[in-house]
């Protein structure tokens, strides 16, 4: 017959220490007695990445694309190949000057979407006509670097884009110095968003930012990565 008699200090061990969840960090320990401390609970916000985790994009640049870039321009060190160095998301809500919980809830979102918390931008000047005041806010803001920044661009490439209405591609209008903006109409075609809980619609501008200053290194950067270019088979 197996011994039932629980030893001296293991009948405390589901005993929770005064203050709830409000433990030392660490995780859960135990402290003399058996007593189990609990650790309190993260409160949910930017995206952790693991460390050593290296995104699915990422890994490609450095083993195909880079390669890629360097046959088809010809580039002697690899110092020279493109690449993408953030993603800047901007979301302006003119609105907000009569509903500030819109701020709000746009920040909310667009943390979702991007896994990153969102910061308010705020006007730099005083315009009477729009009922607008110097540092009033009036849209939000994320920027992303290193793997959020690629998985960011992953899940845009391959989960979002895919889901605009009659999507033909996108326009390959770049600004001069490398860097591309994207403009969404709708921040629903995110699945973060649930579309029963929105309030308003949201557009966003998404700026690509490289290390290159010309459009045509840029866009075969942007292309290799997947964006879905309306005229990429021209430009090949």
């Amino acid at each position: 017959m197996a011994n039932t008699k629980a030893t001296k200090g293991s009948a405390k061990g589901a005993k929770v220490s005064k203050g709830g969840t409000n433990a030392p960090k660490g995780g859960a320990k135990a402290s003399k007695g058996g007593e189990i401390h609990i650790p309190a609970a993260k409160p949910q916000g930017a995206q952790i990445v693991a460390k050593g985790y290296v995104p699915i994009l990422q890994k490609r640049y450095k083993e195909e694309i880079a390669a890629k870039l360097m046959k088809e321009f010809g580039y002697t060190s690899g110092m020279q190949v493109p690449k993408l160095e953030k993603i800047v998301i901007n979301q302006g809500i003119g609105s907000a000057t009569g509903d500030k919980k819109l701020i709000e809830v746009a920040q909310n979102e667009l943390s979702a979407i991007t896994g990153q918390k969102a910061v308010p931008t705020v006007s730099k000047k005083d315009v009477s006509n729009f009922k607008l005041r110097r540092g009033m806010p009036i849209g939000v803001k994320v920027t992303l670097r290193a793997a959020k920044m690629y998985e960011f661009l992953d899940r845009l490439i391959a989960i979002a884009l895919p889901r605009i209405r009659d999507f033909k591609g996108i326009a390959e209008k770049f600004d001069g110095r490398g860097n591309y903006t994207l403009g969404i109409r709708e921040q629903i075609i995110f699945p973060e968003v649930d579309i029963d809980k929105i309030t308003k619609i949201f557009g966003m501008e998404i700026t690509f930012i490289t290390s290159s200053q010309k459009d045509e290194e840029a866009f075969a950067l942007l292309r290799e990565f997947g964006l879905p270019f309306r005229n990429v088979k021209k430009q090949q």
